[in-house]
């Protein structure tokens, strides 16, 4: 991992509280600060704690109810949320009010992608396309749909969230889906998107001053398996992100510009991505997620000259200047997960975490901590992300293994065929 940046000469010192843990917060509040940031973090969950503070200071909610004094006692500028789950916490409105930019757009513009089949009916207002879709409040109602539309569908909660009951179950025949709905929890109903296969690819932009920029195409490999095999996994096991402001494959001029009026009439501001299957030639919306991603962000904002500015000027709706370093074209991202995973009800003892010689590249530690001992030890299912940028996407992927294979955990795993499918974007 790169060293801190002091401050930048002549230039306020802008602050900076993550709302996270683990790897997100350790990721985004080093680069920030080696950005020349000083960076904070508020955390929001009972795991993760240790990786957030080798970055600066940390606040548990537990002993800070809520973020909003901290933002006012250290005159915070940005706020940098994890997820969209802050806007339901009590404590929102004052933070909104509380004269720090956060990095997220707000009100009407949040359901975009808390609210699945908001999103359907924008596509459709504005002619994009968006695979068939149903909203079932229970169980007789998702089968009969079924019945009226036999063909597979990926099943979802209707509101997007870290907590609903209902994760992605990507389902590939008839079969597979009339055998989940069975067994799915309808206390918020769920959200039936037809499958369309597995070309799938991102794209990852900014709003601000009701225009677009784009950053980076991506590709997530979220099955937990070699091969594509094996379940959906709660996060990505690993990651492709290519610079990309002109658009080369078409995502943002054909899935997202059209929302440009929308944009506008909603005062969006903020990250957008877009996640997209290519079917019979055509990108087709599968989600839209205002967020830079848990894997993305990372390797979004090491490639930018700027990233502190970039991030401060979106909160703040201002006009965009990206710089990108063309030495860091292509990032690789690889996930060692821990005992377990991806069947997180499988609980594994905390385990020692050895290193081989020393990583030569962003090591983001996740759930890790250190014992009474000093030793680095593995404590759930997530252990680390191992994050490469190189001029070439070759290079990064062969940095990024290289790297990787120097950790080891009893039962720790990762996927070793990263950049060997799903890309380029579009391609199975």
């Amino acid at each position: 991992m790169v060293a801190k940046a002091g401050k930048r000469s002549g230039k306020k010192q802008a602050r900076v509280l993550v709302l996270g843990v683990g790897s997100f917060a350790h990721s985004i509040g080093q680069v920030l600060a080696d950005g020349g940031a000083q960076v904070f973090t508020y955390l929001t969950r009972n795991y993760g704690h240790y990786p957030p503070s080798l970055v600066g200071p940390v606040f548990p909610r537990e002993v800070y109810p809520s973020p909003v004094p901290l933002v006012r006692e250290r005159k915070i500028d940005l706020v940098m949320p994890q997820s969209i789950d802050w806007a339901q916490a009590p404590w929102a409105n004052d933070l909104m009010k509380s004269g720090a930019a956060i990095f997220c757009p707000t009100g009407e513009a949040m359901r975009i992608e808390r609210e699945r089949d908001f999103a359907r009916r924008l596509c459709a207002r504005f002619r994009v396309p968006f695979p068939q879709s149903h909203v079932a409040s229970n169980r007789l109602e998702a089968e009969r749909i079924l019945k009226e539309h036999a063909r597979p569908f990926v099943i979802k909660n209707p509101l997007c969230s870290p907590t609903s009951p209902v994760h992605t179950i990507l389902c590939e025949t008839v079969e597979d889906t009339r055998a989940w709905l069975k067994q799915v929890n309808y206390a918020e109903g769920v959200f039936l998107q037809e499958y369309l296969g597995r070309a799938e690819a991102g794209h990852i932009v900014l709003v601000s001053g009701g225009e677009v920029h784009s950053l980076v195409t991506n590709q997530e490999y979220k099955y937990a398996f070699n091969g594509n095999l094996g379940i959906v996994a709660g996060a990505p096991l690993g990651g492709l992100v290519e610079q990309d402001p002109d658009d080369r494959y078409g995502l943002a001029e054909q899935l997202i510009r059209p929302l440009i009026p929308w944009f506008r009439e909603a005062q969006f501001h903020g990250p957008l991505q877009v996640t997209a299957i290519r079917r019979d030639g055509r990108w087709h919306v599968v989600e839209y997620n205002i967020r830079i991603g848990v894997t993305s962000g990372p390797m979004i904002l090491r490639m930018l000259k700027n990233p502190v500015e970039v991030l401060l000027r979106a909160a703040r709706n201002e006009r965009l200047a990206p710089e990108f370093d063309t030495c860091k074209r292509f990032g690789c991202s690889v996930t060692l997960a821990g005992y377990g995973y991806p069947f997180t009800q499988v609980r594994g003892p905390q385990l020692p975490l050895d290193i081989s010689g020393k990583p030569d590249c962003d090591v983001w530690w996740n759930e890790v901590a250190r014992d009474a001992e000093g030793r680095l030890m593995a404590t759930g299912h997530r252990i680390a992300d191992v994050i490469a940028l190189e001029s070439t996407l070759e290079r990064a992927i062969e940095r990024a293994y290289m790297n990787i294979r120097k950790l080891r955990v009893v039962g720790s795993y990762y996927r070793t065929d990263v950049g060997q499918s799903m890309w380029p974007p579009g391609q199975v």
